[in-house]
């Protein structure tokens, strides 16, 4: 097949019938005995260790105040939330910071200026550690002094 047409085909506009080639007509849909495939137990997926462990940090891009729920609702599960509210109205912006100002107070968390528009809201067992830049560092690390 040609470039243009697998352009062609990529994009839709053209039928694509080269690929029966590479089916084989005795592949089974499904398996035998019915079960679904199943991974290894001791085979754990990131999201599910991550969860156990409390090791997740949830991020939201609020569109406008009513996005504040979400905000709300992973804070109080004890989530840290990085807020970025760079796509929003500035007065909308303000609301949604008043709304996570009062949600760290209720909930004894902290708040942080990670840049312009963008807040982390950490909950109350939650230490936020602020690197030294390596130049700086006592430890002797990459010191060129």
């Amino acid at each position: 097949m040609g470039s243009v047409r697998k352009a062609s085909a990529w994009l839709g506009l053209v039928d694509d019938n080269d690929d029966e080639r590479y089916y084989d007509d005795d592949y089974s849909e499904g398996t035998e005995s019915g079960d679904a495939w199943v991974t290894d137990p001791r085979v754990k997926v990131a999201t599910d260790v991550a969860e156990e462990k409390g090791r997740r940090i949830g991020t939201v891009t609020p569109d406008s105040f009513r996005d504040a729920r979400a905000i709300g609702e992973l804070f109080r599960d004890g989530v840290p939330v990085i807020m970025n509210l760079t796509a929003m109205e500035p007065a909308d912006a303000k609301r949604v910071v008043d709304f996570a100002a009062g949600l760290i107070f209720g909930l004894r968390g902290s708040i942080d200026r990670v840049s312009n528009r963008v807040f982390l809201l950490s909950p109350a067992d939650t230490e936020i550690v602020s690197g030294e830049p390596a130049a700086h560092r006592a430890d002797g690390f990459y010191n060129q002094s």
